[in-house]
């Protein structure tokens, strides 16, 4: 069964709200680069003044600050097409919902089909609403990003929301075969912080790409094998990995090699044996180059190829 239709394409002239889900921001140059890049579009992008002044510890703004963000007032008959979040950091998960307590006010319904852009903490907000059959995730660029993406990923985002087709992404096939299924793009670190709660999509047949930052090898290796012995690995169609920029073990410098292991050999170990095609060094991540994915369409992942094709569906 193929997933959902995505939201309709965007338009000259639509809406963008947005949303501080994560951490505080620290300034507002980055933001502002990336507004400009979304007006160049043609959209008309919310103020960000809100936001730059909103602060709670390292979070930006308390629990019910961000969580209204993610559910900005509509003016009459017209609705908010893209939601597009600032930045990453933490916090996203603390606006989910615990067993038992209330769904919020952004969770409660889907009144109409809407857009939501980002990725690394974000990830949380994109899966949970993808748990809940919800198409429009894009993990891509944040707004604190988006200027500092190379041109292709700028065009592959905007093309994407706009109703254009994206085109492969070529990554190393390091095991071979060809899955096919709901495509399901992630921050690794908060995605194995998804498992054993509501929020964690059916990963049954579907193609995962995972992507992290800054996480030494063994953490890497604990993480990963916490998806093994969950068997949620080998229920995959496929498994892809992006870039895992800085995954480094710096409290191991000047030790010899053999004392050691690299973020590849990680990667390479932990997922050589689940029978199922697995592509690395895709384009996916906090290196730019982040190429904007959405969350749920249909996706082959091309082992033998070093390849990953996405089926867009645009509603």
């Amino acid at each position: 069964m193929r997933p959902p239709a995505l939201p309709p394409p965007l338009r000259p002239g639509d809406r963008v709200e947005l949303v501080a889900a994560s951490s505080a921001l620290e300034g507002s140059e980055r933001l502002e680069a990336g507004r400009r890049v979304l007006r160049s579009w043609g959209l008309e992008v919310g103020d960000s003044a809100a936001l730059l002044g909103r602060r709670w510890g390292y979070l930006a703004g308390r629990d019910a600050e961000r969580a209204a963000d993610l559910a900005p007032g509509e003016p009459a008959g017209r609705r908010v097409p893209l939601l597009a979040c600032v930045r990453g950091g933490w916090g996203a998960a603390r606006l989910l919902p615990e067993p038992s307590h209330p769904l919020p006010a952004w969770l409660e319904t889907n009144p109409s089909p809407q857009w939501l852009l980002g990725f690394s903490d974000v990830t949380s907000l994109l899966w949970a609403r993808w748990a809940r059959g919800w198409a429009g995730g894009v993990h891509g660029p944040l707004l604190t990003t988006l200027a500092s993406e190379p041109l292709w990923s700028q065009v592959r985002l905007r093309d994407l929301l706009f109703g254009r087709g994206v085109a492969p992404l070529a990554g190393e096939g390091w095991v071979g075969g060809v899955g096919e299924g709901p495509l399901l793009t992630a921050n690794l670190t908060v995605a194995t912080h998804l498992l054993g709660t509501p929020h964690l999509p059916d990963l049954r047949g579907a193609i995962v790409v995972f992507e992290d930052v800054g996480e030494a090898p063994y953490r890497l290796e604990r993480m990963l094998t916490h998806w093994r012995l969950s068997g949620a690995l080998r229920q995959l169609a496929g498994l892809g990995l992006g870039s895992f920029s800085g995954c480094v073990d710096s409290d191991r410098d000047g030790e010899p090699e053999e004392a050691r292991f690299s973020a590849e050999q990680v990667l390479r170990e932990r997922t050589a044996d689940l029978g199922i095609p697995v592509v690395a060094n895709l384009p996916v991540g906090h290196t730019p180059g982040n190429a904007a994915l959405p969350v749920g369409a249909w996706a082959r992942l091309d082992g033998d190829a070093g390849r990953l094709e996405v089926d867009a569906c645009w509603g």
